[in-house]
């Protein structure tokens, strides 16, 4: 009996041996996102709190499976970090960049500086409602980057420093940093940041990235950081796409010219957005807000064949791109795990049921993943 129990184990062991794709397997043998793709540049995922706080198991499988780097959606923008005057809150952050640790995945820093998400305390003095001065302001500014990345100093691999500072007519947008410290505010945030942290990679993020006003923008944003000397080493094309847009050709433009000015090309925030978009809709413009319509939401109970045809087509269309310049893509990021807790469900219209990611609402991998594979063998 003895016998017979250890020639099953080792016959058992030779077929399980057979059936599991072996982790030294050469690239035409691929099996996962971070297998093809991470032999050129990093893919990752957005992780929201209940993921990090280790809550969805399911989350947890596929990041180890398919992504070799993550980042907060949410946890380690300012208004969560700083929410008082003197105060630093890194319980939930910290929590989640022990949570990358653990599931063996880099960090990426999101975000030093953005209009939105800010504390309301950064742009007044104290209680009164008098805005502060151009001063203290700045003087604000330095100590929460200088705080916040030294705080993470060796456990970030890259920062978004700025956050959609630029308009998609190519000028600056007019936020309460505009306003009072022009465009210094960016300088100030680069210098800052690389000072806390010499190692950390930096970067500039934003969307609507394929307009060719903006994208000029961008590119004389660059270069001037340069000229003075400043660290820059990525630009950051947020890509809330759609199945009709962005143009792939002006696209595909942007990441040339990104390169050319002599810096790693990031698409960050990648989904795709299948529901129709109410009159006026554009960008990605988190205070756009329409009211609920059935007919821009109606996909509640699956998508129909054609259009997820259409859906899988269009994201062929961009990994093609990607591969295409893999040499100039540092990073490819999707803006959510899985279709059930994607932001599109919410925004621009609460309420809406959406398929903008890989993985569906079961955390299972859409069959598009194989093909996106094969791209890269």
């Amino acid at each position: 009996m003895r016998k017979l129990i250890l020639f099953l184990m080792v016959v058992g062991s030779a077929v399980s041996a057979l059936a599991t794709p072996r982790s030294d397997q050469g690239p035409e043998n691929a099996q996962t996102l971070k297998d093809a793709i991470g032999k050129y540049c990093l893919i990752g995922a957005a992780v929201n709190q209940w993921q990090s706080d280790g809550q969805v198991p399911a989350a947890d499988a596929v990041l180890a499976k398919h992504f070799n780097c993550v980042v907060a959606e949410n946890c380690m923008k300012p208004e969560v970090l700083a929410p008082a005057e003197g105060i630093f809150d890194f319980r939930v952050a910290d929590k989640f960049v022990n949570y990358a640790k653990q599931l063996g995945l880099k960090v990426n820093g999101h975000c030093l500086v953005w209009h939105s998400q800010a504390p309301d305390w950064w742009f007044t003095n104290g209680y009164a409602a008098s805005p502060v001065s151009k001063e203290v302001l700045k003087d604000r500014l330095i100590k929460h980057i200088k705080t916040v990345v030294g705080h993470f100093k060796g456990q970030v691999f890259g920062w978004d420093v700025v956050n959609e500072a630029i308009e998609d007519d190519g000028s600056f947008r007019k936020s309460k940093y505009y306003n009072l410290l022009g465009e210094e505010f960016i300088e100030i945030a680069f210098r800052a940041a690389h000072e806390a942290d010499p190692d950390a990679e930096l970067y500039y993020n934003d969307y609507s990235m394929s307009g060719e006003k903006k994208r000029e923008a961008v590119c004389r944003l660059v270069k001037n950081l340069k000229a003075k000397g400043l660290r820059i080493d990525g630009v950051g094309m947020q890509s809330h796409n759609g199945l009709d847009y962005p143009d792939l050709t002006e696209y595909e433009k942007s990441i040339d010219a990104f390169a050319g000015c002599g810096v790693k090309v990031l698409i960050t925030e990648l989904d795709i957005n299948v529901l129709p978009n109410p009159e006026g809709f554009g960008g990605a413009d988190i205070a756009q807000n329409f009211e609920l319509q059935q007919k821009y939401n109606p996909y509640v109970n699956g998508l129909p064949a054609d259009k997820q045809k259409e859906l899988d087509k269009r994201w062929l269309d961009l990994f093609k791109i990607y591969y295409k310049h893999r040499a100039q893509i540092g990073r490819i990021t999707l803006w959510g795990v899985c279709d059930d807790n994607s932001w599109l469900n919410g925004w621009p219209i609460k309420g809406r049921t959406n398929y903008p990611l890989l993985f569906d609402r079961q955390y299972q991998a859409k069959p598009i993943i194989n093909d996106i594979i094969k791209l890269y063998k």
